[in-house]
């Protein structure tokens, strides 16, 4: 795997990581490999615990800071989205997320001027989510480790061309039978989509506001809960007809 010169630096921050913690960090569309170019690295791997913090957003000081750069793709274009515990450590032999850190992951997408500068202040409309799947007993985030940390998901084709900040995350409920204990996992990556249409863009939500503490799916005791109906935080993915 190749590894940017903006990686390298950022390895220094990342020295203390905390065990089971992880973060996502890489991004790729086909055959091109974004490494971290485009995304908005954290101070470190540690989650989230207040779904009304600014933090929710981007992530740890993610709304003010900026990537190396930009990722371009095409509308209707596949984007991967990548999770690992460690900076530069895409081994797919070590858990990209472990800990028993169980719980749903989510992509969402917000349009925005400049992605090298936008906070998300605005909409976020969300692309993609995988919650619990009660016949395997499979959570999200066991399909990163199953998948070397990836989750791929197609960029919607009936969407404006232009900026876009893209949010992946993952929450871990391992702890979250209690209000403050659902722990949040995400990063912002600065893409500009090429083509698309001139259609309107999807209703979105804002971020803090869009979750609860006390959602069924964030404040929740997975370990005896009915997990059938595991409803995932935030709202549902955009129709497919923007796809």
């Amino acid at each position: 795997m190749k590894t940017t010169n903006a990686a390298v630096l950022a390895a220094g921050i990342f020295s203390q990581y905390a065990a089971g913690h992880s973060i996502f960090q890489q991004a790729g569309s086909g055959s091109t490999d974004f490494d971290t170019k485009c995304t908005r690295l954290p101070p470190n791997n540690n989650p989230v615990t207040s779904v009304s913090s600014g933090d929710i957003v981007c992530n740890v000081g993610g709304a003010s800071a900026s990537a190396s750069g930009i990722c371009e793709v095409n509308a209707g274009d596949q984007f991967d989205v990548e999770m690992h515990a460690q900076l530069n450590d895409r081994s797919c032999s070590n858990e990209a997320i472990g800990g028993n850190h169980y719980g749903p992951i989510m992509v969402y997408m917000s349009k925005v001027d400049d992605a090298s500068s936008a906070n998300g202040s605005g909409d976020w409309f969300k692309v993609d989510e995988f919650g619990y799947d009660a016949s395997t007993k499979t959570w999200g985030t066991d399909y990163l480790n199953a998948n070397c940390g990836k989750r791929a998901f197609k960029i919607p084709s009936k969407i404006p061309a232009g900026d876009y900040l893209v949010r992946a995350e993952a929450i871990a409920l391992h702890t979250a039978g209690q209000t403050g204990g659902a722990q949040f996992y995400m990063s912002c990556y600065q893409v500009r989509i090429n083509g698309g249409s001139d259609g309107q863009l999807p209703a979105g939500v804002k971020f803090p506001g869009a979750y609860s503490a006390s959602d069924p799916g964030i404040l929740i005791d997975i370990y005896s809960a009915d997990l059938s109906t595991y409803q995932i935080p935030g709202p549902a993915v955009i129709d497919s007809s923007y796809f």
